[in-house]
């Protein structure tokens, strides 16, 4: 039986503003569109003051992209503690749960249970923080909310905001795989693989890369990356 090949794509698009100092949602959206992916997660997906604006037009998400935004509490936003969750319209929407993170600033984290072509799935977006030691308790909460939970094939992604390919995620790697297929930062001269994605063993991956055209390059300080993956025989 040939398996399904999913695509999950994350991206820090940054609030749409540009290695020109541009900012240009409609730019933003092309380049996600261009992944062609069932699942995008991106982190500062919203504005950090105020109610917190969409830095994507809401209204235009969809027709645009060809996805559905995950909704959140905020009226007028994508967005959670900045990170949004976009699914193939095929995905059936189980469960979605907004955490708050600890560490010296805010941060959070969505956690969305769905159903695509018959696959169950769990995407945990987030954007980690600056300071490893915020990190550190970050994950240890994701991976204590994630005990508590029924069991399905999961994925974390999202900036990690960690340098180092060798140190610094280990409560993560205890139960995934981390996965930094290239280096995403900075777009215009890329040097750390700061944006990542670990999967459970439920799920098996095929491919991986980075993003890198002239809209990627130029649409954010980050480039989007991405993973191919299918369910892992016998799940």
């Amino acid at each position: 039986m040939t398996q399904t090949t999913l695509r999950i794509a994350s991206y820090n698009m940054r609030k749409a503003m540009g290695t020109d100092r541009k900012r240009d949602p409609d730019r933003v959206m092309r380049v996600i569109e261009t992944l062609n992916a069932d699942i995008v997660v991106l982190q500062e997906a919203d504005m950090r003051l105020g109610p917190r604006p969409s830095a994507l037009p809401v209204d235009q998400v969809t027709a645009q992209t060809g996805l559905i935004a995950v909704p959140v509490p905020s009226e007028v936003s994508i967005g959670w503690h900045g990170n949004a969750v976009l699914l193939s319209p095929d995905a059936k929407l189980v469960d979605v749960k907004h955490l708050n993170l600890p560490g010296m600033e805010p941060r959070g984290a969505m956690v969305v249970d769905f159903d695509l072509y018959d696959i169950p799935m769990r995407i945990i977006a987030t954007h980690l923080g600056l300071m490893r030691r915020s990190r550190r308790a970050q994950l240890s909460a994701l991976i204590a909310h994630l005990d508590e939970q029924s069991q399905r094939p999961t994925l974390i992604a999202g900036d990690m905001n960690e340098w180092s390919l060798n140190v610094g995620l280990g409560r993560l790697a205890h139960h995934f795989e981390i996965y930094a297929p290239g280096k995403s930062y900075h777009a215009r001269l890329p040097l750390a693989a700061l944006d990542r994605i670990a999967v459970d063993a439920a799920l098996n991956v095929t491919d991986g890369g980075v993003c890198e055209t002239d809209d990627a390059r130029r649409a954010s300080d980050h480039l989007p990356i991405w993973l191919d993956f299918t369910q892992s025989a016998g799940q």
